[in-house]
């Protein structure tokens, strides 16, 4: 099975020094959650490749909504390589 194009389409830092990347489909369906220490830097490329069976569903239509215009807004300004 071939991967599958996410975009970032959140980053969050956490008072534990954690920076939890959330990227997503262009349809905003499935997502994948990834956290990495702040000491690491908040750098984070606008695009990953992934394998559909890392991916989680998003069940909230607000949220798949949200995802999917963020997922859009990031394609258009960004090549999947760019650091963001």
């Amino acid at each position: 099975m071939d991967d599958e194009r996410l975009w970032l389409v959140e980053r969050t830092y956490t008072q534990r020094d954690l920076i939890t990347l959330v990227y997503a489909t262009p349809d905003g369906e499935r997502y994948l959650r990834k956290e990495r220490s702040g000491h690491l830097g908040g750098d984070a490329t606008a695009a990953i490749d992934v394998a559909p069976d890392r991916l989680t569903r998003v069940d909230d239509d607000e949220e798949r909504e949200r995802y999917a215009a963020e997922a859009s807004r990031m394609a258009e300004k960004h090549d999947p390589d760019s650091t963001v």
